[in-house]
């Protein structure tokens, strides 16, 4: 670690030397300790290949941290004054791209589906792909039963990648096997495991490498292309002849395969290619594309100085953000991750232990490897492309009547009026899907609802039907009963009434 040590040593502290010099100097110490750290956690494993797996693991990991002390001994931030609005080469219109007449492509196709999380913010326990979410089919099924009606539509062979994580792998095995008969391959593999740090010391939390999970962490889905290649997933798709990988997470419903785009990355000779769409006010925090130098990036809200981030949420500068859907050419992902390395900008994830110990988790976005690509661009699609499920109010909309299923696939409902879906907005009462199961006996008839705020104890009765604005609102230590067959439109409810009094 000499690089990262002050050319003066101490002494140079003691002559009075910069503030820097002092940050140099404690990063030198602080990757030796780790250094030491990591290699006691490699010792406490037994078994020859296992070792080797988990040294690996952690090299990538010491290679972030390092990466973490030297950017934050520099205290490099972007300049603010460089960052612009994509140029228009660098963000493509969706309806200026042709639609493609030769489905033969699909044959170079892959899929991966981001399925590490656990839904805990819903107060899920296992994988959040196993939630049922619309006419009793989970995130999964419908992931799969869009892929099979592809291949057997086109008659081509797109498989199907999970990059699970420690906490879904076990789930994901044991669900993927009721698959074992559709028509598509199903692969899985584990991004990696890296211990959290004590945000004091700088030391790792877990002292075995078999240590409890909360010492532990999956470090975001910028990990994909460093796990892909470690697994050996990323040399058998090559070697399939699959040149292309359409990724996304798995609780966005939006994010189907989409032909034209995988056309247009021929067309274009893309290496890269991020799904961006129009923001709206739910979506200040989304990353977005700028111009950097001229070159295209991605900036997260981590990454934003204090004094700018109302810049950032502003639509005025920044109109656009991403959907986490990205296409990827194969043979330039190999030919990066074996030459250059995949450098990614650092999020930091400070979290607090069930103990109160504040520990941090180094983390880094899949769409920041824009820049290490031939022609990256981004290709501003609809809104349709972006529908995550991160709460029970999303939950509510995409289990309505707002939306139907075709072939595993969301269609927006034809009667309603409007493009655009109604908001949503559930109080805490709603927030675990627990709650929000036992609070409405059946889903309510939305199709001409524009808003709808709850809040408080409430519940709905079966076949109610909401329209226009309707908020409702239960004051502390009372209750609100919605009853059977009501039909509430443009109403403010609020007290402790069951709505036969109205």
């Amino acid at each position: 670690m000499a690089t990262l040590a002050p050319s003066g040593g101490i002494n140079a502290r003691v002559r009075g030397s910069s503030h820097i010099d002092f940050k140099t100097a404690t990063t030198g110490v602080a990757a030796k300790s780790m250094r030491n750290e990591i290699s006691q956690l490699v010792a406490t494993v037994e078994d020859q290949q296992t070792k080797r797996a988990f040294d690996t693991e952690m090299q990538s990991f010491f290679y972030l941290f390092t990466r973490y002390l030297s950017e934050r001994a520099k205290a490099v931030d972007l300049d603010w004054d460089r960052i612009k609005s994509p140029a228009e080469d660098q963000v493509v219109p969706y309806d200026t791209i042709p639609s493609p007449t030769d489905h033969s492509n699909l044959n170079k196709l892959a899929v991966l589906k981001v399925n590490g999380g656990l839904g805990t913010s819903m107060g899920m326990t296992g994988a959040k792909s196993a939630l049922e979410v619309k006419d009793d089919m989970t995130f999964l099924d419908l992931t799969v039963r869009q892929i099979e009606h592809l291949n057997t539509t086109n008659r081509v062979d797109v498989p199907l990648i999970l990059m699970t994580s420690f906490n879904t792998h076990e789930d994901t095995l044991r669900i993927i096997k009721k698959y074992a008969n559709q028509q598509l391959r199903i692969t899985t593999f584990n991004q990696s495991r890296y211990p959290r740090i004590y945000k004091e010391s700088l030391l790792p939390c877990p002292k075995r490498a078999d240590d409890d999970k909360k010492h532990w962490y999956p470090p975001g889905h910028g990990d994909v292309y460093n796990a892909l290649l470690h697994s050996g997933v990323l040399d058998q798709l090559i070697s399939e002849g699959k040149e292309y990988l359409f990724v996304s997470n798995s609780d966005n419903l939006g994010a189907v395969v989409d032909e034209k785009i995988l056309q247009h990355m021929i067309d274009s000779q893309s290496e890269f290619i991020m799904e961006v769409t129009d923001k709206t006010k739910a979506d200040i925090k989304g990353g977005t594309l700028i111009d950097y130098e001229g070159s295209v990036r991605l900036l997260e809200v981590a990454q934003v100085p204090s004094e700018h981030v109302e810049d950032f949420k502003s639509v005025r500068k920044f109109k656009i953000f991403n959907t986490n859907n990205l296409w990827v050419n194969l043979k330039a992902l190999k030919r990066i991750m074996e030459t250059e390395g995949m450098e990614l900008e650092i999020i930091i994830n400070p979290k607090v232990t069930d103990d109160g110990q504040s520990v941090i988790q180094l983390e880094t976005a899949a769409g920041a490897a824009i820049k290490h690509f031939r022609n990256g661009h981004g290709v501003n699609v609809p809104r349709s492309r972006f529908l995550p499920v991160k709460s029970c109010s999303d939950l509510l909309l995409i289990k309505s009547d707002i939306y139907s299923l075709q072939h595993g696939q969301l269609h927006l409902n034809e009667s309603r009026m409007f493009e655009t879906t109604p908001v949503i907005k559930l109080g805490d009462h709603f927030k675990k899907i627990q709650q929000f199961q036992k609070r409405f006996k059946k889903i309510p008839k939305i199709i001409e609802l524009d808003h709808l705020t709850v809040t408080g104890d409430v519940y709905f009765g079966r076949n109610v039907t909401l329209r226009g604005t309707v908020i409702v609102v239960a004051n502390e230590g009372q209750r609100i009963d919605i009853p059977d067959g009501c039909i509430l439109e443009n109403r403010l409810l609020s007290g402790n009434l069951n709505m036969i009094e109205l």
